[in-house]
Order: structure tokens, then C-alpha cells, then sequence
């Protein structure tokens, strides 16, 4: 009998079943993909955080956007001893900041980076749980690229490829793991 392949799950399969869909929040309409049971299973968590790494070979720091950005960045962080870095919205930070304002649906928001927290030419890759439109994205990405560091790659979990939030961040490398 010749060699058989056997069929080895993909990260994207083991992690699946543990985002929930969550109809109507937080508003009306609104399909929510909910990551808090990945997070209560320690070795789902530990398997997101590991296709996160795969994806880190050349980076020098790791930031993150408030908030889930916060949950999985820091933890990665962590893991590849290197820097964590918080981009929060605005007036959360205490020192000097570049800020970066967007638009949304219905309005603006602002998200802040500390000004010394990276150093020209670092190379940072950027967490978050989920790209949907992209603003959010490409408002933190401008501000890493404001500090003079590089921006080598965004890294989610999630992403809504109908609401084309690629298309903000084009040139950026973007590596998502599942599509809804």
C-alpha cells in the first residue's frame, strides 16, 4: 500500500469552533463574532497565539489596538520577548502622544500611540481580534508609520472580507486566520 496523507486540521479549523456568533449586538442587524470561548480554553488560546507568532519572524515589537488587540497582542508579546505597545483612544494615555483621527458609520473616533514608544526603523506588526471596514486599522497603522517605525503586518483572527477593510491597508501585508 502506498503512503497515505492524512488530512491535518489547519489552525483556522481547530479555532473555529470556538468563535461564537452573537445576532443583534451591540446593535440591531449586527452579526458580533465573540472570541471569549477561545479565550477560556487554554489550548485554543495557546493555538492562536501560535499562528499569531508564525507570522512575527522579523518583528521588533508588537502593538495592539484597544482592546481585544490588548488581549491577544500582549500575551504574544510576551511570548516573543519583545515590546508590547497600546494603541488606546484618545485621552487614555499619560505621556505625550501622536493621535490619529477616522471615520465611522455615523462620526469620527481617535486612537492615540505614545510618541517615544517606537523608534525609527523598528519593524512592528499590529494585532487585533477582527478586520471588518478597516478604519480603525489603517488610523493605527498610520500612527505606527507617524513614530518612524516600519509596519511589517496586521495580524487577525477574524476577518469580514464583504466589508473590504483590505482595501484600507493596501500595501500592507494582512494575515487573517478565519473568514466570516
Amino acid at each position: 500500500y502506498p503512503d497515505r496523507m492524512t488530512d491535518t486540521p489547519t489552525p483556522a479549523d481547530l479555532l473555529a469552533p470556538y468563535i461564537r456568533a452573537v445576532p443583534d449586538f451591540p446593535l440591531p442587524g449586527i452579526l458580533f463574532r465573540d472570541l471569549t470561548p477561545l479565550l477560556a480554553q487554554p489550548a485554543a488560546f495557546a493555538a492562536a497565539l501560535d499562528w499569531l507568532a508564525s507570522h512575527c519572524a522579523d518583528a521588533d515589537a508588537v502593538c495592539g489596538i484597544e482592546a481585544r488587540g490588548f488581549i491577544l497582542g500582549a500575551p504574544l508579546a510576551q511570548r516573543l520577548q519583545l515590546p508590547f505597545i497600546p494603541i488606546r483612544k484618545a485621552g487614555k494615555l499619560p505621556a505625550a502622544t501622536f493621535s490619529q483621527t477616522y471615520d465611522l458609520e455615523y462620526g469620527t473616533d481617535t486612537v492615540e500611540i505614545h510618541a517615544d514608544a517606537l523608534q525609527p526603523g523598528q519593524r512592528a506588526v499590529l494585532v487585533d481580534d477582527l478586520l471588518a471596514t478597516g478604519g480603525t486599522a489603517r488610523a493605527a497603522a498610520d500612527l505606527i508609520l507617524h513614530t518612524g517605525a516600519q509596519l511589517t503586518a496586521l495580524l487577525c483572527l477574524i476577518e469580514l472580507p464583504d466589508l473590504h477593510g483590505r482595501d484600507q491597508l493596501h500595501p500592507l501585508p494582512v494575515h487573517t486566520l478565519l473568514s466570516y
